[in-house]
């Protein structure tokens, strides 16, 4: 197996789950230039809110995407549209990506930002 397939595994076995659940999830998805972040539904089917390091607004706060200030920056304002959006609780889906850098950082953000995880 190669790393993508290994990461689509993890993947694949956190989302059972949290489908199972039925819990609404914030997905985080990173690439080396930016990092992307959703609130979705418990059914899977609807995206109640979402940010990245691609807006207008975090690319004039942060030069680069790929870093762990970029990260932290997503965090923050996904946290602030998932309140908005009246999400308080969601389950935490790194989409099989390590607990570490810019996932880590993301998810640390949001929690200071109010979400509970």
């Amino acid at each position: 197996m190669n790393k993508k397939e290994t990461r689509l595994r993890r993947a694949r076995k956190t989302r059972a789950k949290l489908a199972e659940l039925k819990a609404v999830r914030l997905a985080v998805f990173r690439s080396n230039c930016h990092i992307y972040a959703q609130v979705i539904s418990g059914c899977g089917s609807r995206v109640l809110a979402a940010a990245s390091t691609l807006e207008p607004e975090v690319r004039a706060s942060v030069p680069n995407g790929g870093n762990v200030g970029a990260a932290q920056a997503v965090g923050k304002l996904i946290a602030e549209r998932a309140k908005a959006a009246g999400i308080e609780t969601v389950a935490f889906d790194r989409s099989g990506f390590l607990y570490h850098g810019r996932v880590k950082a993301l998810a640390e953000a949001a929690r200071e930002g109010g979400l509970k995880f």
